[in-house]
């Protein structure tokens, strides 16, 4: 008996969303102008306008469904010029500003630049490798391996083997290892220290 009357409340409640759903939208010719839009008195078929914050009277443009593309309103977009004040919009209360003109092009070395003569831009060395050698292991057998230290990180790698990321063991000998930097292609003897 009870579920009886949920299905017969469910099938009320369920035609009146649909009678609402229905009246929302169903179309009817009762509708007003927008609201925003000023209409130019002065005949039959005026178009309706509107004031920019400028005073500039412009049309108002009624949305369409016509997928057909308004090339008088893509002119108008096009013929829009920005046409700032000088005012800098990241910092708050700026002012427009004159930049002064540079009195030189800004070169540091006058008498080259007259001469012509363009110097080689000056290359910074590569970074010395860090890293210290502070013994190996060398079992009958097994591969010869290293142990480096880098402050308090310490690493065990063989030859051919890349340690933090960046450096290559090439060559390990009785008293110093050979090392690459692979950022860099820098190579450098680390000799063996005693601790």
């Amino acid at each position: 008996m009870e579920n009886r009357k949920q299905v017969i409340a469910l099938a009320v409640l369920g035609v009146i969303a649909l009678l609402v759903v229905l009246h929302e939208y169903w179309p009817s010719s009762t509708a007003g102008p927008p609201s925003g839009a000023q209409t130019v008195s002065g005949g039959a078929g005026a178009k309706a306008t509107r004031r920019t914050k400028s005073g500039k009277v412009v049309p108002v443009v009624e949305p369409r469904l016509d997928p057909t593309l308004d090339l008088s309103l893509l002119k108008q977009s096009e013929e829009i010029k920005y046409g700032g004040n000088g005012r800098n919009i990241f910092v708050a209360g700026s002012v427009a500003t004159i930049i002064p003109k540079p009195l030189s092009n800004g070169a540091t070395d006058v008498g080259q630049q007259r001469a012509g003569i363009r110097m080689p831009p000056v290359i910074p060395p590569p970074p010395p490798i860090t890293l210290k050698f502070f013994g190996f292991e060398n079992e009958p057998g097994e591969q010869k391996k290293v142990f480096l230290s880098q402050g308090e990180d310490v690493f065990i790698a063989g030859e051919g083997e890349i340690v933090d990321r960046r450096y290559r063991v090439l060559r390990i000998g009785p008293n110093s290892v050979e090392m690459e930097d692979v950022l860099y292609n820098n190579r450098q003897n680390i000799p063996l220290t005693q601790g």
